[in-house]
């Protein structure tokens, strides 16, 4: 897939140039302070590359799910926040108008006073119920910001609204950002073209929130690792005692038909830590116990496995990780993955709940060749899904 990056294009046609840069700074926030900046550090490669340059950006997100202008949901604390990161003054301009178009009225003339190096970040997207339904009217007060339209927001391109799709259509010149480009290479490499051999480990709760994931990708893996809460009801299928382990039995026809069907490719755990009143590990679970981690023998097991390939996509952790006493199996798969990657193997971080997963084993999303912001979109591009925020960066 190939989409224009802010790389790929003459330097001189970005020099002192507005723009409109599309970022993922939905972050959580207490007390006015922004308490995990995970999504805000990803986009500063972009952000400084475009400051280097002498750029006006125009920067753009949305925060949670308002309903109509709501300051508890304000971005100004984001603002902030990004001033210490850049070490300089990030402009922000309050909302005191009773609807997003009037306040975008004001910030227009704002913008026009805005110098080579400026940086202002816009007030929640959200507080427009424009932005959810990509109306025009929307569209066209945010496209009068910019005179190039960038997009380093992942994490929503697979949604139709009008910051990322309608918005990109009116500019002559859309382009992704770094991060945006990079998501697209690695996934793109995943779920079309991997290196091989070509492992995938799939984790997390329900079979039936990962049906089309699972399809897409067991097509190009040579060995497909499954564990988490979803490997019970794979076992369950195979006959497998499971005590009372979590299923999924919405995905019990699915199972049965997908081992039936790629039995050769599919690995899954041998050995469980168990509870009810007691914590244990066990080879079958036994009636009132519930699995909550892979054992030591499936850790081994899957390390052995992954030993044999050239490109690894890990989504979905392989236990109850919250809680320390299930977090083993899932952390020290982290710490082997990141092992691999110093050796060469391409590992490719997908989801939520795996990043934070390998956070909590001390790990840098250095430690890996990439870790995807996306969540819900890295699941979705896996998928084959439409991603609206991509498409329109193709037609440039």
């Amino acid at each position: 897939m190939k989409v224009l990056s802010i790389l790929d294009i003459d330097k001189n046609l970005l020099k002192g140039k507005r723009i409109f840069l599309r970022v993922d700074f939905n972050v959580p926030i207490e007390n006015d302070i922004v308490v995990d900046d995970y999504r805000i550090i990803k986009s500063l490669a972009t952000i400084r590359y475009l400051l280097d340059l002498g750029c006006i950006l125009i920067l753009a997100s949305h925060l949670s799910r308002p309903k109509g202008i709501n300051l508890n949901y304000s971005l100004k604390p984001v603002a902030k926040h990004l001033s210490n990161l850049l070490n300089k003054e990030v402009k922000f301009i309050e909302i005191y108008e009773s609807n997003y178009i009037d306040y975008l009225k004001k910030v227009q003339n704002e913008v026009l006073k805005l110098k080579s190096g400026d940086v202002l970040v816009l007030e929640n997207l959200r507080f427009s119920e424009g932005e959810e339904k990509n109306d025009t009217t929307l569209i066209d007060e945010l496209y009068k910001l910019g005179e190039i339209y960038v997009n380093d927001a992942f994490g929503t391109s697979h949604r139709k609204h009008a910051s990322v799709y309608g918005l990109a259509l009116k500019y002559n010149i859309r382009l992704a950002g770094i991060l945006m480009k990079n998501e697209i290479d690695y996934l793109y490499k995943v779920k079309e073209n991997p290196t091989k051999p070509f492992y995938s480990i799939i984790g997390g709760a329900k079979v039936i929130d990962k049906i089309k994931v699972l399809e897409n990708l067991i097509k190009v893996s040579d060995k497909m690792l499954i564990g988490g809460a979803m490997a019970y009801t794979f076992l369950k299928v195979k006959n497998v005692p499971i005590g009372n382990s979590l299923v999924d039995s919405e995905s019990f026809e699915f199972a049965k038909e997908f081992l039936e069907k790629y039995q050769n490719k599919v690995i899954l755990p041998i050995d469980h830590v168990v509870k009810n009143s007691v914590i244990k590990e066990v080879e079958n679970i036994e009636e009132n116990y519930l699995g909550m981690d892979i054992g030591s023998r499936t850790i081994e097991l899957f390390k052995k496995e992954l030993s044999n390939a050239k490109m690894i996509f890990w989504n979905g952790p392989l236990g109850k990780f919250e809680e320390k006493e299930f977090s083993n199996g899932t952390i020290e798969i982290a710490k082997y993955l990141s092992k691999l990657t110093k050796d060469g193997t391409i590992t490719v971080i997908g989801g939520g709940d795996t990043v934070s997963a390998i956070h909590m084993a001390n790990l840098k999303d250095e430690d890996f060749s990439h870790v995807s912001t996306g969540g819900g979109a890295t699941l979705e591009f896996i998928s084959g899904e439409e991603m609206p925020g991509i498409e329109v960066l193709k037609n440039v």
